[in-house]
């Protein structure tokens, strides 16, 4: 029987992407977060030494396979990603909110509200937002593909033209990077 040897470092990479650099986190194999540009990469991993109370340090070998399938699901010949993720002990709703993003297929959305019925809490579509909002796993936890009840963006973590890149991405629209 293996023994599990404890992650001593919260290891990170940047992986280029048409809608700017992410960064990819783990601890051990398990992505922590993924970030976008304009979250102020400096910041993030401030904040991720402080939750985990270890270093950080820059290792593009060790986050190879999780480059592979964001540049699979930018080139659109990944719909899902098969990367293990860590499992927070956050707010009870948050996570419920956080799990359900991945039962949204690859090219749908789904309203703020109708998230909010889905988990049996109508009229929480606030609530609903806000989880997305902490969502730090954006694209492994698809909040981009929800949307508002009229139809419009709504927010996103890595900006209203990088949301709306996904969307026209998973429709098969073939978008035109954004630019800043």
């Amino acid at each position: 029987m293996s023994e599990t040897i404890p992650a001593t470092t919260v290891r990170y990479a940047l992986v280029p992407s048409p809608i700017g650099p992410l960064l990819v986190a783990a601890l051990g194999q398990e992505i922590v977060q993924v970030a976008f540009e304009n979250q102020n990469f400096e910041r993030v991993l401030e904040q991720l030494q402080v939750k985990f109370a270890l270093p950080v340090q820059r290792d593009d070998d060790a986050l190879a396979f999780a480059a592979e399938q964001f540049g699979e699901y930018f080139a659109g010949t990944r719909k899902t990603f098969e990367l293990p993720t860590y499992k927070d002990a956050a707010d009870r709703f948050i996570t419920r909110v956080q799990h359900r993003l991945v039962t949204i297929p690859y090219g749908q959305t789904r309203t703020y509200g109708q998230l909010a019925t889905e988990l049996e809490k109508p009229g929480a579509a606030r609530a609903v937002g806000s989880a997305c909002a902490k969502n730090p796993l954006p694209l492994l936890q698809p909040c981009h593909r929800v949307v508002r009840s009229d139809g419009t963006m709504g927010e996103f973590s890595g900006t209203p033209r990088a949301k709306r890149y996904l969307l026209a991405l998973e429709a098969g629209e073939n978008p035109e990077p954004p630019t800043s």
